[in-house]
């Protein structure tokens, strides 16, 4: 079970993109459609269908928000630990005590609605159903990640199955199978604009579920390209099929009718699906809620329960909620909250406290976005999202005063509970938190531009998070690697004669005169690294006009002295150098384009990384030439070194050219080392007995390439 810096557990990467598209489908999908737009219809008449699409454009800047923010930190609770390292630990325990209570009454909501539908067909006591599906739902969430949203997708398949097919056959009904359809969406404002805007309040909850999913960002594969892209692809889904289907129901059932109506969806099915023999349209329906309000509940306890483990980890509430079980899930988070789900469906107005819970979830999205702005502010050297929202910061001030103003158009009881809510947190912070934790946030970098208080708390774990991540498959790190060019210092020599080789390196690669490349160059020496436990050193810095990264690597075998360095960009000098006269013999120059920040900082993260390895001191003065150089900083999983002729297929490739060899999947011959010199490899490279070549790939296809000798 891999850990965190700080000791703490890991979540294992098992979630793909079809899982984020099915974990926010599901947690959108539940009262929001099956139950609400009757309620919804009475405050608004027709225009309930224009409140489902406003909600969902009001929904954009969370979305994005969040997408950000979980590239950049991915973690458990991905909303309370946003808030917490933005805002501080007061704002934390606030944001995370209340998202988890919430969630727990939404989710034991979800379940108890079940019932609604399911007494259609089958007399069945909701109570004990309710409690049934709650405890198979925590039991498979202990189970595992994978297993559980892997249920999720079949449930958001069926679900969406069938409500495509309600879609194009009620569209069918309104648009040409009855004349009558088109006249009930006049007046379409019969309580103004005023019922209107109330109702685009109410309503904009059914779209909440979409964020759950960054409750999980920590076990999400391939983070910046699946969490937004599976958020967008399902905020579209839902968007259209809430719009046009309640656009159906307006069209086909009577405005008293639909007011009144529990299950209106079922009601509208009967004359939807009107040409099916029997109930079996209605049946469809019922098999759509069902679906609907499980998947509802499977998620809620999926990221509900990833709440307790976060703040367990901030030392915000009790440490056993960090502990991970054999299956690798917070198993007694997951007890608790399903514990708490079926106490408040004993016990609880579910469905009052879950309406009212909603309101605190308006506040959470205003302090996400606001988190966005809050951490892009305070410029930390460490913060480098692999997905930025757009229209920054114009879409976060639009979130965040469109759910501030929703709040508001709830009603007094609705704020009244947020500031209930609010109280309750501070006390258990004011009592418990208060002397456990230091008070750091992104919020003090914002203060150190202003010339106040500054914590690097964060930016040492943000930095943290950048080195656990290491570089993503398209920032190329073994390839970088693999092209740097080496400088050799035999004798003992100074920094600045170190910049002078690398400057002449790097000229001719970026518009800059000889002059202004070695400034440029020194001022690096400001934000140098030195890691823990390793005689390195790792300078960076961006430049103008440059094509691409480059890294050159110096060897000083009698040492280079470097001060004011530090554990982390833009840390300054920690006074503790890897030896008594803080000498170092790697130097380490990362240069980038200017425009890829994002880019540049995992390369340098994993160019620390690799430095700070057990044994990299050693092997890195012991390599003999610069192939063995160049293999110390290649990542173990992703580099094979093979010597032509070695029996086997290496056998084979005696007075072979390289085009003429086929190697598994996406591999690339980076290096062919020929006696004492290194040869630039490419198409006609004839290869002779004993050539030993640096092979780099994807960790499974070199592991293929292994496998083969």
């Amino acid at each position: 079970m891999p850990a965190n810096g700080d000791g703490t557990s890991r979540l294992d990467k098992r979630l793909g993109l079809v899982d984020v598209y099915a974990i926010c489908t599901g947690a959108m999908f539940a009262s929001g459609f099956f139950l609400l737009p009757g309620i919804a219809a009475a405050n608004a008449g027709p225009s309930v269908v224009l409140a489902y699409f406003v909600s969902s454009l009001l929904m954009v800047p969370a979305m994005f928000s969040i997408a950000e923010l979980s590239s950049a930190m991915p973690r458990a609770a991905g909303t309370y630990f946003f808030i917490h390292r933005s805002m501080g630990p007061l704002a934390g325990t606030i944001g995370g005590l209340g998202a988890w209570l919430v969630l727990i009454a939404k989710s034991a909501f979800a379940l108890v609605g079940m019932g609604a539908y399911l007494a259609l067909f089958i007399d069945v006591p909701v109570v004990p159903v309710a409690i049934a599906l709650t405890i198979a739902f925590g039991v498979l969430n202990i189970v595992g990640a994978k297993e559980t949203a892997r249920l999720q997708v079949w449930l958001v398949t069926v679900l969406v199955a069938v409500m495509a097919f309600f879609i194009v056959n009620g569209l069918y009904v309104v648009l040409v199978g009855d004349p009558t359809s088109i006249g009930r969406f006049t007046p379409f404002l019969p309580f103004g604009a005023e019922g209107l805007v109330s109702t685009i309040g109410l309503v904009f909850i059914s779209y909440a579920g979409l964020t759950k999913v960054s409750s999980a960002a920590e076990e999400i594969r391939d983070l910046d390209r699946n969490l937004p892209l599976g958020m967008i692809l399902s905020l579209l889904t839902v968007g259209v099929i809430y719009t046009l289907g309640v656009a159906i129901l307006v069209g086909v059932l009577p405005a008293a009718e639909l007011r009144d109506d529990l299950t209106p969806v079922a009601s509208a099915g009967e004359v939807v699906f009107g040409w099916m023999p029997g109930n079996l349209g209605v049946v469809l329906v019922v098999i759509a809620a069902v679906t609907a309000f499980a998947s509802t509940g499977n998620a809620g306890i999926l990221t509900a329960s990833r709440y307790p483990l976060a703040m367990a980890r901030d030392r915000l509430l009790w440490a056993g909620f960090d502990r991970l079980g054999r299956f690798g899930t917070p198993t007694l988070a997951v007890v608790v909250t399903t514990v708490l789900m079926i106490l408040a469906i004993l016990f609880l107005d579910v469905e009052r406290l879950a309406s009212l819970g909603s309101a605190f979830l308006l506040l959470l999205f205003a302090l996400i976005n606001l988190s966005v702005i809050l951490m892009r502010e305070s410029r930390l050297a460490s913060y480098a999202p692999g997905y930025r929202s757009p229209l920054y910061p114009w879409m976060q001030l639009a979130g965040v005063v469109t759910t501030v103003g929703l709040i508001f158009t709830l009603g007094p009881f609705y704020v009244v509970f947020i500031v209930v809510i609010i109280v309750l947190a501070w006390l258990w912070f004011r009592f418990y938190v208060r002397d456990r934790v230091p008070r750091r946030g992104a919020v003090y970098g914002v203060f150190l531009r202003l010339g106040e208080l500054h914590d690097e708390g964060v930016d040492a774990e943000l930095w943290s998070i950048l080195q656990e991540r290491g570089a993503s498959e398209g920032d190329s790190y073994d390839e970088l690697i693999a092209r740097a060019p080496i400088v050799e210092f035999d004798r003992r020599v100074e920094l600045m004669q170190a910049t002078q080789s690398v400057a002449e390196v790097l000229d001719g690669m970026v518009p800059l005169t000889a002059e202004d490349l070695v400034e440029r160059l020194e001022i690096a020496f400001a934000r140098g690294i030195v890691p823990e436990r390793s005689p390195a050193a790792v300078f960076d810095v961006l430049l103008p006009g440059l094509d691409h990264s480059e890294v050159v690597l110096v060897r000083a075998k009698q040492g280079v002295r470097v001060a004011g360095a530090g554990r982390f960009p833009g840390a300054g000098s920690t006074g503790q150098q890897p030896d008594a006269s803080g000498n170092v013999t790697a130097l380490l120059f990362l240069a980038s384009p200017e425009e890829q920040v994002t880019q540049h900082l995992r390369l340098l993260a994993q160019l620390v990384s690799m430095v700070e390895e057990k044994g990299f001191a050693r092997a890195w003065l012991r390599a003999a030439g610069e192939q063995e150089l160049l293999e110390t900083l290649l990542r173990d999983e992703r580099f094979a070194s093979i010597v032509v002729g070695d029996p086997g297929p290496p056998a084979q490739m005696v007075d072979k050219r390289l085009r003429e060899l086929t190697f598994p999947g996406n591999t690339l011959i980076a290096m062919v080392r020929r006696g004492d010199r290194t040869i630039v490899p490419h198409g006609d490279t004839l290869l002779r007995e004993g050539d030993r070549l640096t092979v780099i790939g994807s960790p499974e296809h070199v592991a293929e390439l292994l496998a083969e000798r």
